[in-house]
């Protein structure tokens, strides 16, 4: 009989030094094994409002899914997921779809949008959902896994010539946004699932993270808070970013698996 592992959960975010307002948000719900990350952009507060509307629209369809086993599809069910599969992905087609909508009905929104990064844990799995380029990434032992890959000018291009690595490095659209929640009335979602076990690390992070802090930067660090608790990691990890000069609002969810 497997066990279900505990998972243990903290977050810190601050709007960084340059930006007055902080459009990212964070979800951490441990009744629904859920955690996100949002990063909103827009004007007048429009991107506040986008990760907002994004994870309440993604808690709101997991729990009922989890709650009513006769709850509408929407979307459908796509065969090559499983049931989680299906409810994060459902989840997040919910949230472009409210974002979208709202953006279509006032004026002052329009044009906003925000990413998103989730996970949803069921069992030893961790469903893993993006868009955009939030990030999540699994610490185990000694290594660093990153499980999403952004939806940037930068890796579209890598991904049609990857000889181009040096000219898509220097280029001044390297980090425009390729796919967003409420951009169209449908988006691309990335979804997949992944192993975990007690000792495991999962990190969510907005890009005012990993923006200054490259994966090899990001292992040093992780390396250096293990033993630490959720809560002194992810606060640990801000203060990082804004040492190292992040000008971006920052936020990192840090989830802990541990034994049951």
């Amino acid at each position: 009989m497997t066990l279900t592992p505990v998972l243990r959960a903290a977050a810190a975010s601050d709007a960084g030094p340059v930006r007055r307002t902080n459009e990212d948000k964070y979800l951490i719900s441990p009744e629904l094994c859920l955690f996100a990350v949002a990063d909103g952009m827009g004007g007048y507060h429009a991107g506040e409002v986008a990760s907002k509307l994004a994870l309440e629209s993604l808690a709101s369809f997991i729990r009922r899914s989890l709650e009513d086993a006769d709850c509408s599809w929407p979307y459908g069910i796509e065969p090559t997921l499983s049931m989680a599969g299906n409810r994060l992905h459902t989840a997040i087609s919910l949230a472009n779809r409210r974002v979208f909508r709202e953006a279509e009905s006032h004026d002052d929104y329009t044009g906003m949008g925000s990413t998103v990064a989730a996970v949803l844990c069921v069992g030893t799995v961790a469903v893993v959902g993006h868009v955009g380029d939030s990030r999540a990434y699994l610490f185990r032992g000694e290594h660093l896994t990153q499980l999403t890959q952004d939806d940037t000018w930068a890796v579209a291009m890598l991904a049609d010539n990857p000889a181009g690595a040096s000219g898509v490095s220097s280029h001044p659209f390297k980090h425009v946004l390729t796919n967003v929640l409420g951009s169209k009335e449908r988006t691309s979602i990335h979804i997949a699932e992944h192993p975990v076990a007690p000792g495991d690390r999962l990190v969510l992070c907005s890009d005012g993270l990993h923006g200054v802090l490259a994966n090899n930067d990001l292992h040093a660090v992780l390396t250096r808070l293990a033993g630490k608790s959720s809560e002194d990691a992810s606060a640990m990890l801000v203060h990082e970013a804004l040492a190292r000069g992040t000008r971006d609002n920052v936020t990192a969810i840090v989830v802990d698996v541990n034994e049951a």
